[in-house]
């Protein structure tokens, strides 16, 4: 008796174990995100220790550019950790990815300044930059897979939004303790040397998470699929494109929107409102931190509504919101000049951040099968951020200084989320309340290529 294998034959139920994988997963995600972050939210402190220029945007524009290089390296991250993690499973790679983002974090924290060192100096930012995009490519993907693969096929999002969750809250944290240790110390001090004990926190937070990680379970999905499969239990990034390109550009196609939108709204938003509106410091970190937990509050209900209305819907809301309320959003941030407008301004983009990102997650298992959902994750998920949201705050700031007008950024997002709701509604498919695929062919198709893909049926 055969019985076939491409489909999840169950879900899991155990919602005390489902919940405990939750806040695992997003444990960790919170710790790696909080690194990545600190990076934009100290973009000011960074151009002035590491690339000092009498011209403020010149300095800020290279910041961004070093930026952007850990965007850079992220599919690199992704497809090689993404291979790792479909060959030996997904917890050892998320334990493995917390401790050499945090590690690097803390690097960053103890590199010399350019009046110390020269050269050297922005030279040793950039390498450790690169490591935490490796890092951060094979980090956010591992977690949300691991996180949906356990959870009941009609609850997937109202599981997976922390993830989505955690990354907003360590956005939110980072903001928080930067705002916190410069109303303390001061602008001055803050430059000189407080912004170095906050990239330093990474290591205790980093030893934390990884024993966190490292006690976790091995994704059932995967178990069951490795003691299926005897034979091929890897593949390469163009075998992985070969079989799944389709949908990794189909899904990439709206991710722009989220990594545009998530990179305007966490990053560059604490520049604009320092640079363009002229708040301090304190102000614009308070801002973007109120912000940020306003819409960790509404993931929950973003993921309950999802798997309510399904994946389709909720990214034509996204798209439809970003179109009508970027704009006028920028304006009243703008015209308001306070932090009051700021934080209300930057709730308004929120909703429709929130919505991108918490169905985005979900999306990333949903479209790809479990023996390559790893690598294919990666690849669609970071390349699209490295083009989209690593150059969107430099972007951001050109587009402001070549035009001149401060809502050019807010034009960009309006374009973007035009195009990306004719792109959802024409090419993406509702993968909402369906089992996973777990092989990225048909049965029938894998029986009569067992020796060249090893696949096999259980008697």
């Amino acid at each position: 008796m055969h019985r076939e294998t491409t489909m999840a034959e169950s879900e899991h139920t155990d919602t005390g174990h489902i919940k405990k994988v939750m806040m695992g997963s997003a444990a960790g995600t919170i710790v790696e995100w909080f690194d990545f972050a600190l990076f934009g939210y100290m973009a000011v402190y960074i151009a002035q220790n590491f690339f000092p220029t009498e011209d403020k945007m010149a300095g800020l524009l290279a910041t961004f550019a070093v930026f952007l290089v850990s965007f850079i390296v992220r599919p690199l991250g992704g497809i090689y950790f993404g291979r790792l993690g479909d060959r030996i499973g997904r917890k050892k790679i998320l334990a493995l990815t917390v401790l050499l983002m945090s590690g690097s974090t803390a690097a960053i924290g103890l590199i010399p300044t350019y009046h110390s060192i020269g050269i050297w100096a922005p030279i040793l930012l950039i390498i450790i930059r690169c490591i935490q995009g490796l890092s951060a490519g094979g980090e956010y993907t591992g977690a949300t897979i691991y996180t949906v693969e356990h959870s009941p096929m009609n609850k997937r999002n109202s599981y997976a939004w922390a993830m989505s969750g955690a990354t907003y809250f360590a956005f939110a944290l980072a903001a928080g303790i930067s705002a916190g240790l410069a109303a303390l110390i001061g602008a001055e001090a803050m430059g000189d040397w407080g912004w170095r004990t906050i990239f330093l926190l990474a290591v205790p937070m980093g030893i934390v998470a990884f024993f966190i990680r490292d006690h976790l379970a091995e994704s059932p999905e995967f178990q069951q699929m490795r003691a299926e499969k005897k034979g091929q239990i890897s593949y390469s990034a163009s075998q992985v494109f070969r079989a799944e390109g389709s949908n990794i550009v189909k899904l990439g196609g709206f991710i722009v929107l989220y990594a545009l939108s998530f990179y305007i709204f966490s990053t560059y938003m604490n520049t604009f409102l320092r640079t363009v509106i002229g708040l301090s410091s304190v102000q614009s970190l308070t801002a973007n931190m109120v912000a940020l937990l306003f819409v960790t509050a509404l993931t929950p209900i973003a993921g309950i509504i999802s798997d309510k209305v399904g994946r389709r819907r909720m990214m034509q809301f996204a798209a439809v919101w970003h179109a009508l309320f970027t704009i006028p959003a920028y304006i009243i941030v703008s015209k308001g000049a306070s932090l009051e407008a700021a934080i209300f301004g930057m709730l308004i983009i929120g909703i429709g951040q929130v919505a991108a990102s918490v169905v985005a997650v979900t999306l990333l298992s949903e479209m790809f099968p479990t023996d390559m959902r790893y690598t294919a994750s990666s690849m669609c998920y970071n390349i699209t951020f490295a083009i989209f949201g690593g150059t969107a705050p430099y972007l951001a700031i050109w587009l402001t200084t070549q035009t001149g007008s401060y809502l050019a950024p807010a034009f960009y997002v309006t374009v973007v989320a035009v195009l990306c709701f004719f792109w959802v509604t024409i090419l993406m498919p509702e993968t909402a309340n369906k089992p996973l695929r777990r092989y990225h062919t048909d049965p029938a198709s894998e029986a009569k290529t067992a020796v060249s893909l090893g696949k096999a049926n259980i008697s």
